[in-house]
């Protein structure tokens, strides 16, 4: 393997240090000795297969030891001094950035998900190539996600498609790009996809031979202007084909650009001369002519593509663009490293191309929730892009369906908050008017301005011009905030039946504020103000404080006396076996919802009696008075319905709701509540309560669910 893998270097770096390179590669199988993957295989193929990723990216030396080593910090005993030692600083600071967040103890997933993200931002705004590395080893992992459970597989590939295969894009990397998007379509809709997959093997056959007959004119063409260019056909990847016919309700049959004929000169001037030849042979279809080379894509990608009605009425596109460019287009930013009598470097001013890089560091530092933070960057990486022009002639790119707010707001949030109005190509436009590529948009500001509307949130279509809107807004009506937070409060407590002064102690509401991690009170009160945080979080814990407070230790320690003084069980109504208790409450505590079958265990709460949770739930796990646990246990015999929650993740497909009724229906269960939210990136998160008599019956369901087509993720909810 490392033979191989000095080759497949030399052959684009043949003054590689082969050296470093090979005692990364010993000192990764060293420290990975033992480990296996998900396959049965030794772990150490992945760094090996993850640093030839990066080899045909054709990267250098730092960042392929980067991809060797890229698991020893989270994975073995090796830390960043050890590698700084050595290696080089350089690649200790590659491994570290795309070292997970392993140690650190989040809440969910999807917080260890957005911390991971924060992470790797912050490290590859400093050095894109901890980006790339990333990119390789996500590309091996999906290569090989055979090996995982089908929960993983959707998991794995959902991230892939929502985040990585985006990054790629936004890097230009469209030979990762491509594969990360078919292979996440094969693992999200295995039916959809390979159902495309023989499609596109049917037609193939007749396209090729049309695509042929394309080139061998256009060819002829060429050679009668003298220009030297190589014509190929370029089949789209099944993931555009169905993104395309999932956007445009199409179905395959009426799909007709499925190849494209692509054309690569020695020269820009040639590029132009075969577009010319390329709308003499066949007619131009209006609004489908976009010329990249002229205007550029923030990530670097030239090229022009147009679409014509060839023989026949067939419509096909056709790319040009030159050998540089190509090289572009395929490997984006990573072709922008060089080998220069054995060193290698980036590109002079190579991160001022790449201006998103610094618009992710500014919303990471204004977002204060890391969940907050990569919900921005998802909905900004789903949408379609617009490409316009400052008076300048500098490209900005933004959603699809952006204002001149959201462009006044990427160029500068002052230039933003002062905006009164916006030239489009020299006319003066709404606020509302939607951009389009190729315009040229300029800001008109006001000293004077008083700040962005309110009714502004409804009309941006950028995550970035919503955040700097709302952070205008928080910091403008702050002090308003602050009085209304507090009012909202006390308006409450006093709804709920309390008084002002039996609950709304100072030390209480610090303890809140402390435990939801504002700096100040007045931070809370203003949140609350300004709706960021519901009283259902700041209410609950008030009370449990007044709980605390108000029942006394005696009646603690009478229950407690009584418990260890009683030998015979009883059976409580809820079919809870306690040890002979009189007249004492038992509840099921709502928090973990447990049922016959559940590790269950008692808790002596002050004043209501005993609470039975799961062993599991993390009330249970974390506290501090381990003497007011006390063992339960279920009788069998005993027939009493349990309330469970079960949360479902789901694509939004038509009819999924009405499948899921029905199978709850068919397995007997007895529904008692749903709740349906659709989300933006096109599923739905639904909560559904039934009713169990034992956790085998939650098991049942559970099976029923995942077997419904369009099941993304399904799990009983706990706390």
């Amino acid at each position: 393997m490392l033979e191989d893998l000095l080759k497949k270097i030399e052959l684009y770096n043949p003054n590689t240090d082969k050296e470093m390179i090979t005692k990364a590669y010993y000192f990764a199988k060293e420290k990975h000795e033992g480990q296996l993957r998900s396959s049965g295989e030794p772990y150490f193929i992945h760094p090996v297969a993850v640093a030839n990723n990066l080899a045909d990216l054709n990267m250098d030396d730092a960042t392929i030891m980067g991809g060797l080593l890229h698991d020893v910090i989270e994975d073995t005993d090796a830390d960043f001094n050890t590698l700084k030692e050595m290696f080089s600083e350089e690649v200790a600071k590659l491994v570290d950035g795309v070292t997970k967040l392993k140690k650190l103890k989040y809440k969910s997933k999807h917080e260890n998900q957005a911390e991971n993200l924060r992470k790797m931002v912050l490290a590859m705004s400093q050095d894109i190539r901890v980006i790339i590395i990333k990119l390789a080893d996500r590309l091996h992992n999906m290569r090989t996600l055979e090996y995982m459970n089908r929960n993983k597989q959707i998991e794995i590939a959902s991230e892939t498609l929502e985040i990585y295969a985006p990054l790629a894009h936004r890097l230009g990397i469209n030979t990762i790009k491509w594969e990360l998007e078919d292979l996440s379509l094969r693992y999200q809709e295995p039916e959809i996809y390979y159902e495309l997959v023989e499609k596109v093997k049917l037609k193939r056959i007749e396209r090729e031979a049309y695509i042929q007959d394309v080139i061998m004119v256009l060819n002829l063409a060429l050679d009668e202007l003298n220009i030297k260019g190589e014509i190929s056909g370029r089949p789209k990847s099944i993931y555009s084909i169905y993104k395309k016919m999932y956007q445009q309700g199409k179905t395959f049959e009426e799909l007709f650009d499925l190849s494209a004929v692509r054309v690569i000169t020695d020269s820009v001037k040639d590029c132009y001369g075969v577009l010319g030849a390329v709308h003499t042979l066949w007619k131009p279809i209006p609004g489908r002519f976009k010329d990249y080379i002229a205007m550029p894509k923030p990530n670097l990608y030239q090229s022009i593509h147009t679409t014509v009605i060839g023989p026949k009425g067939e419509i096909f596109e056709v790319q040009i663009r030159t050998w540089e460019m190509h090289r572009i287009a395929e490997y984006g930013i990573a072709a922008h490293w060089k080998y220069k009598e054995g060193t290698t470097g980036k590109v002079s001013n190579l991160d001022k191309k790449l201006s998103w890089i610094r618009e992710l560091m500014e919303w990471q530092k204004d977002l204060s929730d890391s969940r907050e933070f990569i919900d921005t960057i998802k909905d900004d990486f789903s949408m379609d892009e617009v490409f316009v022009f400052s008076p300048k002639g500098d490209v900005i790119d933004l959603p699809e369906g952006s204002t001149p707010i959201d462009f006044a707001y990427r160029v500068h949030s002052a230039v933003g908050n002062k905006c009164v109005g916006a030239k489009v190509d020299g006319r003066i436009v709404p606020l509302t008017y939607k951009l389009k590529t190729g315009n040229i948009v300029e800001i008109l500001t006001s000293p004077n301005s008083s700040g962005p509307s309110l009714d502004w949130l409804k009309i941006v279509k950028s995550s970035q011009a919503k955040t700097k809107i709302k952070q205008y807004f928080k910091k403008k009506e702050r002090d308003n905030n602050i009085i209304k937070g507090r009012d909202l409060l006390e308006k409450e407590v006093r709804k709920q039946g309390y008084t002002f002064n039996e609950i709304l102690k100072d030390e209480w509401v610090n303890a809140v504020k402390d435990r939801m991690s504002f700096k100040t009170l007045d931070d809370m009160f203003a949140s609350i103000g300004f709706g960021s945080t519901p009283l259902t979080q700041v209410i609950p814990k008030l009370k449990e404080l007044h709980k605390e407070y108000y029942h006394t230790e005696d009646a603690l320690e009478t229950l407690q006396d009584n418990y260890h003084k009683h030998k015979e069980p009883v059976t409580s109504d809820n079919g809870i076996i306690i040890k002979g208790v009189d007249n004492i409450q038992i509840k099921i505590a709502k928090c973990c919802n447990p049922v016959p079958g559940d590790d269950i265990v008692g808790y002596i709460t002050r004043g209501r009696g005993v609470s039975v949770h799961r062993k599991d739930c993390s009330n249970i796990v974390n506290i501090d008075d381990s003497n007011r646990l006390i063992d339960v246990s279920w009788d069998m015999n005993e027939e009493t319905n349990y309330n469970v929650e079960i949360k479902i993740i789901a694509f939004d497909r038509f009819g999924y709701l009405a499948s899921l009724t029905q199978k709850i229906s068919e397995i007997g269960t007895d529904t008692k509540g749903m709740n349906v939210v659709k989300n933006k990136d096109k599923t739905y998160t639904i909560n559904l309560i039934v009713e169990v008599k034992h956790i085998k019956e939650i098991e049942d369901v559970l099976a029923a669910i995942r077997s419904i087509k369009g099941t993304l993720d399904v799990y009983r909810v706990k706390i």
